[in-house]
């Protein structure tokens, strides 16, 4: 069956350890057991999505290894869609992600098999593009790989949204082909050359206008406790976060994705869209883990009810 959402994006086992606190530079802490949990910021937002009762599914590539079976297995146990995940001789992506008792995190990543997902991939399964309303994508896969695919969707009239992170610097030839751009605050700052901060300027503010003029058409900033930013042509507005006691944030954002994406498909409405994904990020992070702690489409629609 055609996936009306299509993540194209990466699969990761995340090697999660738990800390009293995060390591300062240099230096070496004592951790708890190490947890193996299905991850990878692509896999994540379809799993997120998935259980928001929407048909998604995902275009990546994985090891032919045990990881690689494991992130098979829980994509399907989670009803997403895994007929475009490529099997590579390279290793499963991981993650190392070390949590402290607060839930904030660190993460760093070895893509692995994620490298392989390249344009000729793509395009060798364009069908999965040609099926979707809306192309979701982030940055754990080659670059090039980005840029091409977001061309391809916007030839096919698709609706594309990007999730800028990892945090890297945009080539305004793929930024005009993103529709809705979803970065924190740290992502934008590196995105933007008018990042300054100051008493009388908003650098949030100026960073959306500068990369609206690089022909992005709606930027939503997530910026934590605090919320978001919305800022197209038309809108500009801020959302304010539910108040919640934070375990781990670890999936925090591609939580956002998934809720904010689904609820757009059905709705086509920003804000309708933004107060799912907020809700659905406010649960996400007073669980732990990522794709077990994502919620139901009914767990969002009766918070705080």
């Amino acid at each position: 069956m055609a996936a009306n959402i299509l993540v194209v994006g990466s699969l990761n086992m995340d090697l999660l350890i738990r800390v009293n606190e995060l390591p300062k530079k240099g230096e070496t802490l004592l951790g708890g057991p190490i947890t193996e949990i299905p991850g990878g910021k692509g896999a994540n937002q379809a799993v997120a999505i998935s259980k928001m009762n929407t048909s998604v599914g995902i275009l990546g590539s994985i090891g032919k290894d045990s990881y690689g079976n494991a992130l098979l297995k829980s994509l399907e146990d989670h009803k997403v869609g895994t007929r475009y995940i490529s099997r590579s001789d390279n290793k499963t992506g991981t993650a190392i992600v070390i949590v402290d008792e607060k839930g904030s995190n660190q993460i760093v990543v070895s893509p692995g098999a994620n490298l392989d997902l390249t344009p000729e991939l793509v395009f060798k399964n364009k069908k999965a593009i040609e099926e979707a309303d809306i192309v979701v994508m982030q940055l754990e896969i080659p670059l090039e790989t980005v840029h091409f695919t977001l061309e391809l969707a916007k030839k096919m009239d698709k609706i594309t949204i990007l999730n800028p992170a990892p945090a890297i610097k945009l080539s305004e030839d793929i930024l005009k082909n993103v529709d809705i751009l979803i970065p924190n605050e740290h992502e934008l700052k590196l995105l933007s050359n008018n990042w300054i901060e100051g008493a009388f300027n908003d650098p949030i503010k100026a960073s959306c206008e500068e990369l609206l003029e690089k022909k992005v058409k709606t930027i939503i900033v997530t910026l934590g406790e605090k919320g978001c930013f919305l800022m197209n042509g038309m809108d500009e507005q801020t959302f304010p976060a539910y108040k919640v006691d934070a375990v781990d944030t670890t999936g925090a954002g591609e939580c956002f994705i998934g809720g904010f994406t689904s609820t757009y498909l059905k709705t086509m409405d920003l804000h309708d869209s933004i107060q799912s994904a907020i809700k659905a990020s406010a649960i996400s992070v007073t669980r732990s883990g990522a794709q077990n702690a994502m919620p139901t489409q009914k767990e969002v629609e009766t918070f705080l009810c």
